[in-house]
Protein backbone atom coordinates (compact mmCIF):
# COMPACT_ATOMS: atom_id res chain seq x y z
CA UNK A 1 0.00 0.00 0.00
CA UNK A 2 1.47 3.61 -1.01
CA UNK A 3 2.02 5.94 1.84
CA UNK A 4 0.61 9.23 1.51
CA UNK A 5 3.81 10.74 0.52
CA UNK A 6 4.50 8.51 -2.06
CA UNK A 7 1.00 9.18 -3.71
CA UNK A 8 1.94 12.47 -3.77
CA UNK A 9 4.84 11.83 -5.99
CA UNK A 10 3.00 9.48 -8.28
CA UNK A 11 0.53 12.61 -8.98
CA UNK A 12 0.17 14.30 -12.02
CA UNK A 13 1.41 17.90 -11.03
CA UNK A 14 -0.25 20.95 -11.91
CA UNK A 15 1.44 24.35 -12.47
CA UNK A 16 -0.42 27.89 -13.54
CA UNK A 17 0.54 29.42 -16.54
CA UNK A 18 0.18 32.97 -18.15
CA UNK A 19 0.05 33.60 -21.78
CA UNK A 20 1.03 37.42 -22.35
CA UNK A 21 -1.94 39.16 -24.10
CA UNK A 22 -3.41 42.59 -24.29
CA UNK A 23 -4.89 44.18 -22.06
CA UNK A 24 -4.15 41.40 -19.52
CA UNK A 25 -2.30 38.00 -19.15
CA UNK A 26 -4.39 34.79 -20.22
CA UNK A 27 -4.42 32.03 -17.97
CA UNK A 28 -4.23 28.51 -17.21
CA UNK A 29 -3.36 25.15 -15.90
CA UNK A 30 -0.54 23.20 -16.91
CA UNK A 31 -1.26 19.36 -15.83
CA UNK A 32 1.97 17.14 -16.81
CA UNK A 33 2.09 13.10 -16.40
CA UNK A 34 3.33 11.57 -12.51
CA UNK A 35 6.20 10.21 -15.06
CA UNK A 36 7.45 10.75 -18.35
CA UNK A 37 5.27 13.21 -20.81
CA UNK A 38 4.36 11.29 -24.14
CA UNK A 39 2.33 14.14 -25.72
CA UNK A 40 0.83 17.60 -25.05
CA UNK A 41 -2.03 19.14 -25.77
CA UNK A 42 -4.28 22.14 -25.52
CA UNK A 43 -7.95 22.12 -24.45
CA UNK A 44 -10.47 24.63 -25.62
CA UNK A 45 -13.57 25.09 -24.22
CA UNK A 46 -16.59 25.35 -25.78
CA UNK A 47 -19.12 28.24 -26.22
CA UNK A 48 -20.32 31.32 -23.54
CA UNK A 49 -18.46 31.48 -20.08
CA UNK A 50 -17.12 28.38 -19.86
CA UNK A 51 -13.95 28.08 -17.79
CA UNK A 52 -10.80 26.05 -17.91
CA UNK A 53 -12.59 22.89 -16.07
CA UNK A 54 -15.48 23.11 -18.26
CA UNK A 55 -17.43 24.59 -16.13
CA UNK A 56 -19.92 27.61 -16.93
CA UNK A 57 -22.53 29.89 -14.77
CA UNK A 58 -24.99 29.10 -17.36
CA UNK A 59 -25.73 26.05 -15.64
CA UNK A 60 -22.34 23.41 -16.59
CA UNK A 61 -20.68 22.03 -13.33
CA UNK A 62 -18.40 19.19 -11.82
CA UNK A 63 -15.59 19.81 -14.59
CA UNK A 64 -15.21 17.37 -17.43
CA UNK A 65 -12.42 19.03 -18.74
CA UNK A 66 -10.40 19.04 -15.81
CA UNK A 67 -11.78 15.13 -15.60
CA UNK A 68 -10.44 14.96 -19.10
CA UNK A 69 -6.87 16.20 -18.28
CA UNK A 70 -6.38 14.61 -15.48
CA UNK A 71 -7.42 11.32 -17.42
CA UNK A 72 -4.96 12.20 -19.91
CA UNK A 73 -2.13 13.08 -17.77
CA UNK A 74 -2.29 8.95 -16.21
CA UNK A 75 -1.79 8.13 -19.61
CA UNK A 76 1.28 10.55 -20.07
CA UNK A 77 -0.04 13.37 -21.92
CA UNK A 78 0.17 16.36 -20.40
CA UNK A 79 -2.44 19.36 -21.25
CA UNK A 80 -2.61 22.99 -20.72
CA UNK A 81 -6.19 23.94 -20.55
CA UNK A 82 -7.20 27.94 -20.21
CA UNK A 83 -9.46 30.63 -19.44
CA UNK A 84 -10.70 32.05 -23.03
CA UNK A 85 -10.61 35.65 -22.90
CA UNK A 86 -13.08 37.43 -20.82
CA UNK A 87 -13.93 33.82 -18.67
CA UNK A 88 -12.43 32.99 -15.02
CA UNK A 89 -8.91 33.97 -14.15
CA UNK A 90 -8.84 35.66 -17.91
CA UNK A 91 -11.59 37.77 -17.55
CA UNK A 92 -9.58 41.13 -16.79
CA UNK A 93 -8.02 40.51 -20.73
CA UNK A 94 -11.67 40.95 -21.99
CA UNK A 95 -11.73 43.39 -24.83
CA UNK A 96 -15.69 45.15 -25.57
CA UNK A 97 -17.94 42.98 -26.95
CA UNK A 98 -18.37 44.86 -30.10
CA UNK A 99 -14.48 44.58 -30.76
CA UNK A 100 -14.14 40.81 -30.22
CA UNK A 101 -14.08 38.13 -32.95
CA UNK A 102 -13.62 34.20 -33.46
CA UNK A 103 -10.42 35.70 -34.40
CA UNK A 104 -9.23 36.31 -31.01
CA UNK A 105 -9.72 32.90 -29.83
CA UNK A 106 -8.42 31.68 -32.56
CA UNK A 107 -5.28 33.48 -32.66
CA UNK A 108 -5.17 32.72 -28.47
CA UNK A 109 -5.42 29.22 -29.33
CA UNK A 110 -2.58 29.51 -31.76
CA UNK A 111 -0.28 31.11 -28.96
CA UNK A 112 -1.31 28.67 -26.34
CA UNK A 113 -0.32 26.20 -29.09
CA UNK A 114 3.19 27.93 -29.18
CA UNK A 115 3.35 28.35 -24.72
CA UNK A 116 2.64 24.79 -24.26
CA UNK A 117 5.14 22.78 -26.98
CA UNK A 118 7.61 25.58 -24.84
CA UNK A 119 6.64 24.30 -21.71
CA UNK A 120 6.46 20.32 -22.41
CA UNK A 121 9.04 20.57 -24.64
CA UNK A 122 6.95 18.97 -27.59
CA UNK A 123 8.09 19.29 -31.00
CA UNK A 124 4.33 20.01 -31.73
CA UNK A 125 1.04 19.93 -29.71
CA UNK A 126 -2.15 18.52 -30.40
CA UNK A 127 -5.66 20.63 -30.10
CA UNK A 128 -8.75 19.82 -28.28
CA UNK A 129 -11.56 21.47 -29.01
CA UNK A 130 -15.16 21.04 -27.91
CA UNK A 131 -18.48 21.99 -29.15
CA UNK A 132 -17.42 25.41 -30.36
CA UNK A 133 -13.62 24.99 -28.89
CA UNK A 134 -13.92 22.60 -31.96
CA UNK A 135 -13.93 25.19 -34.28
CA UNK A 136 -11.40 27.15 -33.41
CA UNK A 137 -9.30 24.57 -32.80
CA UNK A 138 -9.50 23.42 -36.91
CA UNK A 139 -9.09 27.19 -37.82
CA UNK A 140 -6.07 27.62 -34.92
CA UNK A 141 -4.32 24.42 -36.43
CA UNK A 142 -4.98 25.31 -40.03
CA UNK A 143 -1.30 25.69 -41.93
CA UNK A 144 0.30 25.55 -38.37
CA UNK A 145 3.05 23.03 -37.83
CA UNK A 146 3.01 23.30 -34.35
CA UNK A 147 -0.21 21.40 -34.27
CA UNK A 148 0.28 17.68 -34.53
CA UNK A 149 -3.43 17.30 -34.92
CA UNK A 150 -6.77 17.70 -33.63
CA UNK A 151 -9.23 16.12 -31.59
CA UNK A 152 -13.05 17.14 -31.89
CA UNK A 153 -15.57 16.47 -29.59
CA UNK A 154 -19.02 17.07 -29.72
CA UNK A 155 -18.50 19.35 -32.63
CA UNK A 156 -20.60 21.18 -35.17
CA UNK A 157 -20.61 20.22 -38.60
CA UNK A 158 -21.67 23.09 -40.52
CA UNK A 159 -21.65 26.76 -40.73
CA UNK A 160 -22.77 27.83 -37.28
CA UNK A 161 -25.51 29.94 -38.60
CA UNK A 162 -26.80 26.92 -40.15
CA UNK A 163 -26.59 25.25 -36.83
CA UNK A 164 -27.97 28.18 -34.85
CA UNK A 165 -31.19 28.54 -37.39
CA UNK A 166 -31.91 24.44 -36.65
CA UNK A 167 -32.08 25.10 -32.67
CA UNK A 168 -33.97 28.39 -32.49
CA UNK A 169 -36.71 28.60 -35.45
CA UNK A 170 -38.39 25.60 -34.33
CA UNK A 171 -39.79 27.76 -30.80
CA UNK A 172 -40.30 31.10 -32.66
CA UNK A 173 -43.71 31.76 -32.53
CA UNK A 174 -44.30 32.80 -36.47
CA UNK A 175 -44.79 36.71 -35.71
CA UNK A 176 -40.99 36.62 -34.36
CA UNK A 177 -39.60 34.29 -36.72
CA UNK A 178 -39.62 37.16 -39.90
CA UNK A 179 -38.10 39.24 -38.32
CA UNK A 180 -35.25 36.82 -36.47
CA UNK A 181 -35.20 35.52 -40.13
CA UNK A 182 -34.08 38.92 -41.22
CA UNK A 183 -31.61 39.62 -38.81
CA UNK A 184 -30.18 36.36 -39.34
CA UNK A 185 -29.91 36.77 -43.26
CA UNK A 186 -27.97 40.06 -43.01
CA UNK A 187 -25.67 38.58 -40.28
CA UNK A 188 -24.99 36.13 -42.83
CA UNK A 189 -24.66 38.80 -45.88
CA UNK A 190 -21.96 40.24 -43.43
CA UNK A 191 -23.96 43.05 -42.63
CA UNK A 192 -24.73 44.34 -38.90
CA UNK A 193 -28.36 45.38 -38.09
CA UNK A 194 -28.35 48.38 -36.09
CA UNK A 195 -31.49 48.25 -34.39
CA UNK A 196 -32.59 44.96 -33.27
CA UNK A 197 -36.23 44.57 -30.94
CA UNK A 198 -35.29 44.45 -27.04
CA UNK A 199 -37.00 41.29 -26.86
CA UNK A 200 -34.21 39.77 -29.42
CA UNK A 201 -31.21 41.55 -27.58
CA UNK A 202 -29.57 38.46 -25.96
CA UNK A 203 -28.54 36.86 -29.40
CA UNK A 204 -28.87 39.98 -31.76
CA UNK A 205 -27.99 43.17 -29.86
CA UNK A 206 -25.67 45.14 -31.65
CA UNK A 207 -22.71 45.01 -30.13
CA UNK A 208 -22.58 41.05 -30.04
CA UNK A 209 -22.87 41.37 -33.96
CA UNK A 210 -19.35 41.70 -35.04
CA UNK A 211 -18.96 38.41 -33.42
CA UNK A 212 -21.71 36.29 -34.74
CA UNK A 213 -20.79 37.50 -38.63
CA UNK A 214 -17.15 35.88 -37.99
CA UNK A 215 -18.54 33.19 -36.55
CA UNK A 216 -20.82 32.44 -39.45
CA UNK A 217 -17.82 32.78 -41.62
CA UNK A 218 -16.38 29.79 -40.72
CA UNK A 219 -16.69 26.89 -42.04
CA UNK A 220 -15.94 24.03 -40.12
CA UNK A 221 -16.47 21.74 -43.91
CA UNK A 222 -13.68 23.34 -45.82
CA UNK A 223 -11.25 23.42 -42.68
CA UNK A 224 -11.59 19.72 -41.94
CA UNK A 225 -10.91 19.19 -45.74
CA UNK A 226 -8.18 20.80 -46.45
CA UNK A 227 -6.22 19.72 -43.35
CA UNK A 228 -3.74 16.80 -43.87
CA UNK A 229 -3.04 15.91 -40.53
CA UNK A 230 -4.52 13.29 -37.71
CA UNK A 231 -8.43 13.87 -36.72
CA UNK A 232 -10.35 12.39 -34.26
CA UNK A 233 -14.07 13.04 -34.09
CA UNK A 234 -15.96 12.29 -30.91
CA UNK A 235 -19.49 12.36 -30.52
CA UNK A 236 -21.92 11.59 -27.86
CA UNK A 237 -25.13 9.06 -29.00
CA UNK A 238 -27.23 11.43 -26.83
CA UNK A 239 -25.96 14.78 -27.65
CA UNK A 240 -29.82 16.52 -28.57
CA UNK A 241 -27.53 19.86 -28.50
CA UNK A 242 -25.64 19.12 -31.74
CA UNK A 243 -26.48 15.60 -32.80
CA UNK A 244 -24.31 12.96 -33.88
CA UNK A 245 -24.91 13.61 -37.64
CA UNK A 246 -22.45 16.64 -37.32
CA UNK A 247 -19.67 14.77 -36.98
CA UNK A 248 -20.49 12.48 -40.01
CA UNK A 249 -21.02 15.35 -41.65
CA UNK A 250 -17.04 16.36 -41.25
CA UNK A 251 -16.04 12.71 -42.03
CA UNK A 252 -17.62 13.25 -45.76
CA UNK A 253 -15.94 16.37 -45.93
CA UNK A 254 -12.43 14.88 -44.68
CA UNK A 255 -12.57 10.40 -45.14
CA UNK A 256 -9.13 10.34 -43.62
CA UNK A 257 -10.62 11.63 -40.46
CA UNK A 258 -11.70 9.05 -37.45
CA UNK A 259 -14.59 9.22 -35.92
CA UNK A 260 -16.15 7.56 -32.59
CA UNK A 261 -19.54 7.46 -31.29
CA UNK A 262 -19.83 7.62 -27.46
CA UNK A 263 -22.78 5.98 -26.58
CA UNK A 264 -25.22 6.77 -24.31
CA UNK A 265 -23.29 10.42 -23.73
CA UNK A 266 -24.72 13.87 -24.32
CA UNK A 267 -23.03 17.22 -25.57
CA UNK A 268 -21.06 17.60 -22.32
CA UNK A 269 -20.06 13.99 -22.75
CA UNK A 270 -21.72 12.41 -19.42
CA UNK A 271 -23.80 9.71 -19.34
CA UNK A 272 -27.67 11.41 -20.25
CA UNK A 273 -31.13 10.12 -21.38
CA UNK A 274 -32.13 11.07 -24.79
CA UNK A 275 -35.10 12.69 -23.66
CA UNK A 276 -34.93 16.54 -23.46
CA UNK A 277 -35.76 17.35 -19.78
CA UNK A 278 -33.32 14.13 -18.76
CA UNK A 279 -30.39 15.26 -20.99
CA UNK A 280 -30.21 18.73 -19.91
CA UNK A 281 -30.57 17.90 -16.24
CA UNK A 282 -27.38 16.20 -16.43
CA UNK A 283 -25.51 19.45 -17.30
CA UNK A 284 -25.43 20.65 -13.78
CA UNK A 285 -24.86 17.39 -12.22
CA UNK A 286 -21.32 17.56 -11.01
CA UNK A 287 -21.95 13.96 -9.19
CA UNK A 288 -21.99 12.65 -12.79
CA UNK A 289 -18.34 11.86 -14.04
CA UNK A 290 -17.01 12.31 -17.67
CA UNK A 291 -17.92 9.34 -19.70
CA UNK A 292 -15.54 6.51 -19.33
CA UNK A 293 -15.41 5.97 -22.84
CA UNK A 294 -14.12 9.52 -23.48
CA UNK A 295 -10.33 9.35 -22.18
CA UNK A 296 -8.76 5.70 -23.80
CA UNK A 297 -10.05 7.01 -27.11
CA UNK A 298 -8.41 10.57 -27.10
CA UNK A 299 -5.57 8.72 -25.61
CA UNK A 300 -5.22 6.06 -28.10
CA UNK A 301 -5.59 8.51 -30.97
CA UNK A 302 -3.13 10.62 -29.69
CA UNK A 303 -0.95 8.22 -29.00
CA UNK A 304 -0.89 5.88 -31.87
CA UNK A 305 -0.76 8.96 -34.46
CA UNK A 306 1.99 11.41 -32.56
Amino acid sequence: MLTLAAALLLSPVSTPVELASTPAPLHGTLLTPESQTRAAAVIIAGSGPTDRDGNSPLGVNGGVLRQLAEGLAGRGIATVRIDKRGVGESAPAATSEASLTLDNYIDDAKAWAALAAQKTGAACVWLIGHSEGALIAQAAAADNPGVCGLVLLSPVGVRANVELRRQIEPKLPPAIKSEVDHIMSELEAGRTVPETPPYLAALFRPSIQPYLISYFAADPQALIAQYQRPVLLGHGSTDIQVTPENSQTLVAAQPKAERIIFEGLNHVLRQAPSDPAGNAATYGDASIPLGAAVVPAVADFILKTR
